[in-house]
């Protein structure tokens, strides 16, 4: 009984330091973590802002003079643009949680890859290899 009495003590003063505006912030100990801001917010927003209208502009206008050098600018603002909700609106750095978090991004940034790659490269040689051969010649 003498334990439970000591567990209650040591919770109510537990309680009592968090209310004297001693913050513990869920017991993480040694982890540093994000504090988001509404400057951070602002800032990201507005990356993201300018990120989508550059692309949006280039289209409009038929800036460039190929579709290709458009996909490939497209495709580097995209780029960018993930970082920088990755950064601003997801709080990912190699700092929040023991850089956990960034070794799951890179985990699964190789895993997607992989797919995607393989996923490609079989659909490249379906081809080559379901199709009938063009010298068959049809049984007698």
């Amino acid at each position: 009984m003498s334990d439970h009495r000591t567990h209650v003590v040591e919770t109510n003063s537990h309680l009592q330091k968090r209310g004297q505006g001693h913050h513990d912030h869920d017991d993480h100990h040694g982890d540093i973590a994000y504090h988001a801001s509404f400057k951070g917010y602002l800032v990201g927003f507005l990356l993201s802002v300018v990120l989508t209208a550059i692309p949006f502009w280039l289209v409009m206008a038929k800036v460039l003079p190929s579709s290709g050098a458009t996909a490939a600018v497209i495709l580097g603002f995209a780029a960018v643009q993930i970082v920088v909700h990755m950064v601003y609106f997801l709080h990912m750095n190699a700092k929040v949680e023991g850089g956990w978090s960034m070794l799951a991004l890179i985990f699964t940034a190789g895993v997607v890859f992989i797919m995607l790659s393989g996923s490609i490269w079989v659909m490249y040689h379906l081809n080559t290899n379901m199709m009938p051969m063009h010298d068959m010649r049809t049984a007698p």
